[in-house]
């Protein structure tokens, strides 16, 4: 057999070895610098636009309930307190229930006589909002005898839209009056609820054609941080029962805080001007329902984080500001960002 030579037999030295392996082993790093920058970039951005959808439905639903508080029919709440009798809340004073304070905060607390399950965070603001809802039907009858109010049967679906399917608490209410009240019987498949004695009904019309009186569902609302079922933080809306107690939904996850300040008329009560002349907080405003109705602005601001650690590069240790209260935030990776909305209060606009 004819031997080959050695020069054709020859292979890799060692170093020739050791420099593709070293050559190889720089160009796996590369790949594995370039996957982790794009997945810490894909996480953080993840965690922005999650962030930043979720502020977006908090403040949604926070502005839309706001711009709510003190409708009471064709005519708003500012206007008809002008009047004695005006409007009538037939529930105590200061009570949960008491439709004279169409919209009260409290500066880091929970609301007077309310039970919110699951319990106000430590550090948050609350605020409560009550109105007659968006949606009324006309009077077709009143019995002052009787204190029965009929309305359409085919339309009682308005009374029970967002969830709500059985309604206590009512407002009846033209352009000249209104009240606010607990029913002491309710018949949806009639139409037909009965008030209390207390509510004078006979200063109401039916209106067969369609006209001024109508029935409306009494909405009483507050909106806090809880902790939602992972353990995080949420925003809550909590639909108030005539005890106190609260039937809550959460919202939207990942609000971490909420503060409020108010915007308060330049005039009293008695004479509003429609000017916003001081911001301040709850405290400031102060306790009573006539420091309440002067105010016809509410500055929002709240804290949202990613639900996910998002790789964050934030400076942790830096407070983040809302409204002038800081918040430090915790040192999880998560993404946060305030977000902060002035809203006018439509049904507070008296004067303009």
């Amino acid at each position: 057999m004819k031997q080959i030579p050695n020069r054709y037999a020859r292979g890799f030295s060692l170093i020739e070895l050791m420099i593709a392996l070293l050559i190889a082993l720089l160009l796996l790093l590369g790949l594995v610098q370039v996957f982790a920058a794009s997945r810490t970039a894909y996480k953080l951005s993840e965690g922005m636009s999650r962030t930043q959808e979720n502020a977006r439905f908090a403040l949604d639903y926070l502005q839309r309930d706001i711009r709510m508080a003190g409708h009471f029919g064709c005519v708003n709440d500012q206007a008809r307190r002008q009047i004695a009798g005006a409007l009538t809340s037939h529930f105590v004073a200061g009570a949960p229930m008491d439709f004279g304070f169409s919209v009260r905060g409290f500066e880091n607390a929970t609301p007077t006589g309310v039970v919110l399950a699951p319990a106000r965070v430590a550090g948050t603001d609350s605020i409560v909002l009550r109105f007659m809802g968006g949606n009324g039907i006309p009077i077709t009858a009143i019995n002052p005898a009787s204190r029965t109010i009929d309305v359409n049967p085919a339309r009682w679906s308005a009374l029970t839209d967002g969830g709500l399917v059985a309604p206590v608490v009512f407002g009846v209410a033209d352009c000249a009056f209104a009240d606010a009240f607990l029913a002491t019987g309710v018949n949806g498949g009639a139409g037909r609820v009965t008030a209390p004695a207390s509510v004078d009904l006979a200063r109401y019309g039916a209106n067969p054609a369609g006209g001024p009186t109508m029935l409306y569902r009494g909405e009483a609302v507050v909106y806090y941080i809880g902790l939602g079922a992972g353990g995080q933080p949420s925003l809550w809306r909590a639909r108030i029962n005539v005890d106190g107690s609260t039937t809550s939904e959460e919202l939207v996850e990942g609000i971490e805080n909420l503060q409020f300040r108010y915007g308060m008329d330049l005039n009293p009560a008695t004479n509003p001007s429609g000017y916003i002349a001081t911001q301040g907080t709850a405290t400031d405003v102060g306790t009573s329902e006539a420091e309440w109705r002067r105010v016809g602005q509410v500055q929002v601001a709240l804290l949202a984080s990613s639900p996910n650690p998002a790789t964050s590069a934030q400076a942790q240790v830096t407070p983040l500001t809302l409204l002038g209260v800081a918040v430090a935030p915790a040192d999880d990776g998560r993404y946060r960002a305030v977000y902060e909305s002035t809203i006018a209060l439509r049904n507070r606009l008296y004067g303009n």
